[in-house]
């Protein structure tokens, strides 16, 4: 299960629509990789991860095509790029069992996600540390090994919050390698951009849907404008020299500019920049910088059935690959059908 090209997967949950902290923790890496020759990329719609969350179905559907739309109109290489949705994958799935069977229990008792959600059970008094938890917040993590492990992944570009999870998948993938005897699985890395961090919303914490503190990334120039107006900012005066380093405001600025770009405004927050003429220098970038790609994608948006016909010829390519993975790892198991 070995290839010559370096192997990049990633995806976004469909439970809402992209905005800025996505561009930047994953579909921008992933856009540059699949303008790359020398790396295969998978890129997928994550609609499985969805339902974890999100129990409306219009939302998730809207979701989906909102996505796919974002991923085409910010220049995916489709030809080189294999772009699909997870719930058109029916092997992924399959994998997760398999995975699950030989994953630790105690492996998942230390997730992030399920760790939050106990701790906030236990705060809010409740004798069931475990309410409200379903076996999809607690067992995610091997879906995405699965997602992960399916394709062979080398690279997973991820924020710095789901590194812990690629830790995982290469605990269960160095598991079912030694149980079963044999290289299935080879060690994904994960990829982060040293140069942003998990990007902060509106009000200060991380940009997460859950907190609804995001700004859309091709939100129209008027809702742009207002977003932006309303990062939380500090009560320094203009003149007042500001700490660019704990400003979200120059966090979201920095992730979309270039380096000489970053370091002028570093000098404008010294010489105290008021925070009015800072937002609206911060929304002319971005609206200038996300123009083009917000008209391709109000087009794409318009042309549902070019989209399907994408997303199928990216799961068509997929399961070549996943039938034969499948396979392989139910003749390891002792699965294999009867010669």
């Amino acid at each position: 299960m070995s290839n010559a090209k370096t192997r990049v997967l990633t995806g976004i949950t469909t439970s809402g629509t992209p905005h800025l902290g996505n561009y930047v923790g994953a579909i921008k890496p992933a856009i540059e990789a699949s303008q790359d020759p020398n790396v295969e990329p998978f890129y997928f719609l994550a609609d499985y991860h969805a339902l974890i969350k999100c129990q409306d179905p219009k939302r998730v559907q809207q979701s989906r095509l909102e996505i796919a739309a974002t991923w085409l109109a910010l220049g995916l290489d489709t030809d080189n790029a294999v772009f699909y949705r997870q719930s058109d994958i029916p092997e992924i799935p399959e994998l997760m069992w398999m995975l699950s069977c030989v994953c630790a229990k105690g492996l998942m008792n230390r997730a992030h996600a399920y760790k939050a959600a106990v701790a906030d059970n236990e705060e809010a008094g409740n004798q069931d540390a475990d309410k409200g938890v379903t076996m999809g917040l607690f067992g995610y993590p091997v879906l995405m090994a699965a997602d992960i492990l399916m394709f062979n992944a080398h690279k997973v570009p991820v924020g710095r919050d789901q590194i812990q999870h690629i830790e995982m998948a290469r605990d269960i993938a160095g598991r079912f390698n030694h149980l079963y005897k044999g290289n299935y699985f080879v060690q994904p890395e994960a990829v982060v951009d040293e140069k942003t961090e998990v990007l902060k919303g509106l009000d200060g914490r991380k940009m997460s849907k859950s907190y609804d503190n995001t700004i859309p990334l091709f939100a129209p120039e008027k809702k742009l404008q207002k977003l932006v107006r309303k990062i939380k900012t500090n009560s320094l005066e203009p003149g007042e020299p500001k700490d660019p380093d704990t400003c979200t405001l120059f966090q979201i600025y920095a992730a979309f500019a270039n380096t000489e770009e970053a370091a002028a405004m570093r000098e404008q927050y010294a010489a105290g920049i008021g925070w009015g003429d800072a937002k609206n220098q911060v929304f002319d970038y971005l609206n200038t910088h996300l123009q083009a790609p917000r008209e391709r994608y109000s087009a794409l948006l318009e042309d549902p059935g070019h989209i399907e016909n994408v997303l199928q010829q990216g799961a068509e390519r997929a399961r070549e690959e996943a039938t034969r993975t499948i396979e392989a790892l139910r003749a390891a198991m002792g699965l294999g059908r009867f010669s």
